[in-house]
């Protein structure tokens, strides 16, 4: 069964903003995630904020574009009552990072991608940045 991975927000905009120099490790993932090999799942939060920040670098005509492409390889999970409850009652010290976290979990993802590990660490689900997720697979 393909590996379902979450993406944080700022790996997603690592790619679409092909930011250095973390481009390479999430375009490799982006690559699989095409060829079906394993599945992105990606809260409908984060393309709103991607597209506030994308728009800020190009034309909102660029970025939009550029996210009807990400969609393609991409599945959205819910964001719903139950996540938003979850969310405002967890320990969690930033409201976003706790609706990626609950979404995560109810959308059965096996691993949270983000370069920012430390806004998770009561995370039960592994997290790791792209990078160190290309490694484990070459240790397989």
């Amino acid at each position: 069964m393909k590996k379902r991975l979450f993406l944080d927000t700022n790996v997603i905009l690592d790619l679409l903003g092909e930011r250095d120099p973390f481009y390479d490790s999430i375009a490799k993932l982006a690559t699989l995630a095409d060829k079906e090999i394993l599945t992105f799942v990606v809260s409908p939060i984060s393309f709103a904020t991607l597209n506030y920040f994308l728009s800020k670098f190009e034309s909102a005509q660029i970025a939009q574009e550029k996210l009807r492409k990400f969609k393609i390889i991409c599945e959205i999970c819910k964001l719903d009552e139950h996540i938003i409850e979850k969310g405002l009652n967890s320990s969690f010290s930033d409201f976003e990072d706790a609706l990626q976290y609950f979404s995560a979990l109810d959308s059965d993802c096996e691993i949270i991608i983000t370069r920012n590990g430390k806004d998770f660490k009561k995370s039960l689900l592994p997290v790791m940045t792209a990078d160190e997720y290309m490694q484990s697979l070459k240790t397989k």
